[in-house]
């Protein structure tokens, strides 16, 4: 699946979709508007999407990524795989370009939060690089689960260039 993945800006016609990813993975998705918010109005924002071939050999949206430049730091706002779609490389791949996009814009270092029991995301962050520097207690409002602070001190470009072309992971 890794060469059929295509990573590119999230535009407003990807909204849509991209609502829908989250839903499906998250308790707590954001908002069409918050992403039309994210496209539209934040110069910090930095948005991109996973497409793969489907029927017809139409691409079809599966994976989101946001990032937030702030400073030096290249903030993970929210990452998201369809869930037909996980376990193929494309979390890896988006995270891999928005960390390249972003150091290619000055980021020096990363952040994040993930929830505690999201087990699956932190081994992904870890094998990054990221580690556990931090609890927000009770970060998340839906069952109040605390949240783990990661940080990515060095966006390594060759690091990062090689989680890009790693194998399916």
């Amino acid at each position: 699946m890794d060469a059929a993945i295509t990573i590119r800006s999230m535009s407003v016609e990807d909204v849509s979709r991209v609502h829908e990813i989250d839903s499906l993975s998250f308790t707590l998705p954001w908002s069409e508007r918050s992403y039309l918010f994210e496209i539209n109005e934040n110069g910090a924002a930095r948005l991109w999407v996973a497409e793969v071939p489907v029927e017809n050999g139409q691409l079809q949206v599966v994976g989101m990524l946001v990032i937030w430049l702030i400073l030096d730091e290249a903030h993970v706002g929210t990452l998201a795989v369809h869930p037909d779609f996980r376990n193929q490389g494309i979390a890896r791949r988006l995270l891999a370009t928005g960390l390249l996009g972003a150091r290619a814009n000055g980021a020096q270092h990363s952040l994040l939060e993930v929830r505690r029991g999201n087990v699956a995301a932190q081994q992904l962050y870890r094998r990054f690089g990221y580690e556990v520097v931090g609890i927000r207690p009770r970060y998340y409002r839906d069952n109040g689960e605390d949240a783990l602070l990661m940080d990515l001190d060095d966006l390594d470009t060759d690091r990062l260039q090689a989680m890009l072309t790693a194998e399916r992971s």
